[in-house]
């Protein structure tokens, strides 16, 4: 339920021109221990610290809920903010699909939208925590589909799982 209401509140939070490319999965039950495990071989993998760290965390939680970007459009305000005078038709995209200038106003968008829906998760006493490994590895896996993947995790428990963690390796 408290992921749910965290989804309604990344989708109803503002966008903006009113353009909305900011979608919203929920993941809980076994596909946390699918995401965990991955977490774990990428870091090991790639020689990356914390992964295994945030594995764990996931592990220990009830749900995540994934934000992220779909085919985001730029929103023409030729602001210059990407990088770019002008704003292209579409975003830049360069090796392996990348993209290389992302709209600064459609991330702004996933950021107001990940601030809403952890502060709903705050709102309904549920520990959260917004993440980035898990969304880098869940797009990977192909759990998520999307740009800029960004996850929060719940939990309630009596110790806040996300904070009181072991010091950085």
């Amino acid at each position: 339920m408290v992921a749910d209401l965290m989804a309604l509140s990344a989708c109803t939070a503002p966008k903006t021109l009113g353009q909305d490319f900011v979608r919203a999965k929920v993941v809980s039950g076994s596909e946390l221990d699918i995401l965990a495990d991955a977490m774990d071989s990428y870091g090991k993998e790639k020689g990356l610290v914390n992964y295994d760290r945030d594995a764990e965390n996931i592990r220990r939680s009830s749900a995540m809920v994934f934000l992220f970007l779909e085919q985001p459009e730029p929103a023409g305000l030729n602001c210059g903010n990407c990088g770019l005078d002008k704003c292209p038709n579409k975003n830049a995209v360069g090796e392996n699909d990348s993209v290389q200038y992302q709209c600064v106003w459609r991330v702004l968008d996933l950021g107001i939208a990940l601030g809403s829906a952890a502060k709903t998760a705050g709102m309904l006493n549920a520990d959260n925590r917004i993440m980035g490994r898990p969304g880098t590895v869940a797009k990977k896996i192909g759990m998520v589909q999307g740009e800029m993947v960004i996850g929060i995790p719940i939990s309630a428990a009596s110790k806040n799982i996300y904070f009181d963690r072991p010091e950085k390796k």
